[in-house]
């Protein structure tokens, strides 16, 4: 047999016999590699271990550790919970059942609603299964085969997956055991590895995500090679449960989702006052760094999106209304009202940069199944900004844009990680334009020095973009912040300035946005803050305990001298004790408790307690004055 080369992630090179398999390439690597591995990365495509290589490949081998092995370690989980559900219910008919971020789930068709009890007794078959140590086994097999076997089987959610595959496909399939499912794979040798196991949750799911067929039970569960790494799996969804924004937004009455808005969020005042704050700190920034401030329409004509090219690219997000009968959108984005004020007036080279930003509303057609809290809506405010420059200033710009990014997210206390996304398939412009662009963001990335991961594909259709992804305080990512590189609109709208040789010449854009959607990264806020929000931005930052209503005015003198200073202060002046006051404070997460009684207003002072430190001592009024004003001061 022919040799075929193998590389390796170090840039190594192994040379093997055509056919070899993924387990034998570890095994000859090290035994104790072969035991840890759970599939490898060919040419950019996952394998399993009984998979064979039959050409010259660049191969990363994979263990739970790395994405590609727990896809594969937890597309088997989801084979064994198929197959325990097959033992326990037998008239089951299975749908599909793939490995997702931190899990897996399966899609099933049985007349039996499943309950928690039901999760628990799924799970100790599936504990059974791996004690078992089903070997996995591939197969394949003709379409017209694999449809008759599937028939036979009463799988009719298997037989309309194959009717949709061309007629000279190769349909394969695993099985373990008595149990055998259609699956592309790849899958672990054996059922053994999968020790640790939770089935987390029952959902309802449409048959391909379509209203008008079936619904099904969804069974969402996760695994780990450990019992100790599940049990710290656990502990962080508990964790995850209590900040949960939906949770805390009706506890610290910030915000509400009403059936008559899905998707719609409806902010209480102290939401506004979280709001307005944030709001008031991105505007001065944004003064401090040079930008006008603009405001475009929220309803434009239909003919607008087709000439920036969101109604091919977009259409399906979008809603439309009509007025004096002519077809108009109501707008997903706000760079088209942008280009137009651009038009508005011609501009010298003198001019540039420009630099504008809008707090602008938006509307995007979500499914109702894909609504969630403020992290999934249907209007937001896009913190947005749209700078136009010249093609000499792009670098400069950029790093000015990457340098107010970072300097927010420290003021909120988040790290950040960066990716670099390159041209989608679907993208307007040319292969030269799009490499200048990306150019000219690698460039700006390196030298800020910023390390970056390569996104390929996912860039925006007119170009590509640099995305931050934050990191809250107990390790979750959320995308915020993305700078977008544009060749294309500028083009589209036949945007020009007057060069120094008097002659018409196209600028160059940047989009970008720093918080993203306004209502998204007040949700993150809250689950990073647990709602237990710093001073500067919390909607009240004292609240002022009297010991009884004997010293309701001394407790309002000192409320005063606050406003006056523009604390957000609130006196409770119910007639409770003072134990039932301090804990209803500590629930709304109140970042400082002022309690007054006799001692404090003879000398003119207040005994302070701290949300997180408890009770700190008596301080003269100024000096709690003077400490809150610095802490706002220096947004702590």
């Amino acid at each position: 047999m022919s040799k075929i080369n193998i590389t390796l992630p170090d840039g190594s090179i192994r040379q093997y016999e055509r056919g070899v398999k993924i387990v034998d390439i570890a095994r000859d690597i090290s035994e104790g590699l072969a035991r840890v591995v759970l599939g490898a990365e060919v040419n950019g495509e996952l394998f399993g271990l009984e998979d064979k290589v039959n050409e010259d490949s660049n191969i990363q081998l994979l263990k739970f550790e790395d994405e590609g092995g727990r896809e594969v370690f937890r597309h088997t989980s989801a084979h064994m919970l198929a197959q325990a559900v097959k033992r326990l219910f037998p008239d089951a008919k299975l749908a599909i059942g793939p490995a997702i971020k931190d899990g897996f789930y399966y899609d099933i068709d049985v007349e039996h609603r499943f309950t928690p009890e039901d999760l628990e007794l799924i799970e100790t078959e599936m504990a059974k299964i791996a004690k078992e140590d089903l070997e996995i086994k591939k197969f394949v097999l003709p379409r017209n085969e694999a449809l008759e076997y599937v028939k036979k089987e009463g799988e009719i959610y298997k037989v309309e997956l194959i009717e949709d595959l061309p007629e000279d496909s190769v349909i394969s399939f695993y099985q373990q055991g008595d149990f055998v499912d259609l699956c592309k794979g790849p899958h672990l040798q054996s059922t053994k590895k999968v020790k640790a196991i939770k089935l987390t949750s029952i959902a309802g799911a449409y048959w391909r995500g379509d209203e008008k067929r079936p619904m099904l039970q969804r069974i969402y569960g996760t695994s780990f090679e450990k019992q100790k790494d599940l049990d710290a799996y656990l502990e962080f969804l508990e964790e995850a449960k209590k900040r949960d924004h939906r949770k805390l937004g009706r506890e610290l009455d910030l915000f509400s989702m009403h059936g008559e808005g899905p998707g719609f969020p409806f902010f209480h005042p102290k939401g506004m006052i979280l709001w307005n704050t944030i709001q008031d700190f991105w505007k001065k920034e944004h003064v401090k760094r040079g930008y006008g401030e603009v405001k475009t329409p929220l309803i434009l004509n239909e003919q607008l999106w087709h000439q920036s090219g969101h109604w091919d690219h977009y259409k399906e997000n979008m809603y439309f209304t009509k007025i004096d009968e002519g077809e108009y959108a109501i707008k997903p984005m706000n760079c088209p009202g942008a280009m137009l004020i651009y038009k508005s007036k011609m501009y010298s080279y003198r001019d540039l940069p420009l630099r504008w930003a809008e707090l602008g509303q938006v509307h995007r057609h979500e499914l109702a199944g894909a609504l969630h809290g403020l992290m999934r809506v249907r209007t937001f405010i896009q913190d947005d900004a749209h700078l136009f420059m010249l093609p000499e200033q792009v670098k400069e710009e950029l790093i000015k844009v990457i340098d107010l990014a970072d300097y927010m997210y420290q003021v909120f206390g988040f790290k950040y990680h960066v990716e670099l996304s390159t041209r989608p398939e679907n993208s307007m412009g040319t292969e030269e334009q799009w490499e200048r662009a990306t150019n000219n963001l690698r460039e700006a990335l390196e030298e800020k020095g910023i390390e970056y991961i390569i996104n390929e594909g996912d860039g925006a259709f007119y170009g590509p973009k640099i995305d931050f992804h934050l990191e809250d305080s107990i390790g979750r990512t959320w995308q915020c912040a993305t700078i977008q590189l544009d060749f294309q609109m500028p083009e589209r709208f036949d945007l020009t300035y007057i060069g120094q040789d008097n002659e018409k010449h196209r600028p160059v854009m940047i989009h970008r946005t720093i918080l993203g959607s306004m209502e998204r990264f007040i949700g993150v806020l809250i689950e990073h803050y647990a709602g237990k929000f710093p001073v500067w931005i919390s909607p009240v930052q004292v609240s002022i305990l009297p010991i009884s209503d004997k010293f309701n005015e001394y407790a309002y003198s000192i409320q005063k001298k606050l406003e006056e200073k523009d604390v957000r202060v609130e006196v409770d002046d119910r007639a409770e004790k003072i134990g039932f006051k301090i804990r209803e404070a500590q629930l709304a997460k109140t970042p400082y408790m002022l309690i007054v009684g006799e001692k404090e207003a003879e000398n003119n002072s207040v005994s302070v307690r701290v949300r997180d430190q408890g009770d700190i001592g008596s301080m003269e009024v100024q000096d709690f004055i003077d400490r809150i004003i610095k802490e706002i001061e220096d947004k702590k």
